[in-house]
């Protein structure tokens, strides 16, 4: 198992930072590190709910939602021949704003070799949302 995580303080609500964290499909508009999202059912992001996410330099890959708090944040997972990676997308207030937690777990008997390879995109991929999450928050109309 390998963990890895990327924190940061937005200087905007919870409920605006989940705004933006909540419609997946926009993702691309605010970090390098999507190319694409395409949602595999209608409505509000919810448990059980799929997407097709692409990624450069990655394979696409679909990740299903197993939890999800409104205005707090969601966890998904894909799966893929020996290993599972589960995303992780949190917000907590705090004072003047609020403190986002984004994480990737790659699990697995091939979880841990494929973390370790690529520990360094995987970081950084972290870094990008990280920074585009706090830019688009903080620029979003209330």
């Amino acid at each position: 198992m390998k963990n890895f995580t990327a924190q940061i303080d937005i200087a905007a609500p919870p409920a605006r930072v989940w705004a933006v964290m909540r419609d997946v499909e926009r993702w691309h508009e605010w970090t390098a590190s999507i190319t694409a999202i395409q949602r595999l059912d209608e409505g509000p992001l919810h448990v059980g709910g799929r997407a097709r996410v692409r990624q450069p330099r990655l394979l696409p890959a679909v990740f299903t939602v197993t939890h999800l708090t409104e205005d707090r944040g969601f966890t998904w997972v894909t799966r893929s021949l020996g290993m599972q990676a589960t995303g992780g997308h949190w917000i907590a207030p705090i004072e003047g704003g609020s403190r986002a937690t984004l994480s990737l777990r790659v699990d697995g008997p091939l979880g841990g070799v494929s973390g370790w390879l690529a520990r360094g995109l995987i970081q950084r991929y972290l870094g990008l949302e990280a920074d585009g999450l706090k830019r688009r928050s903080e620029q979003a109309r209330p």
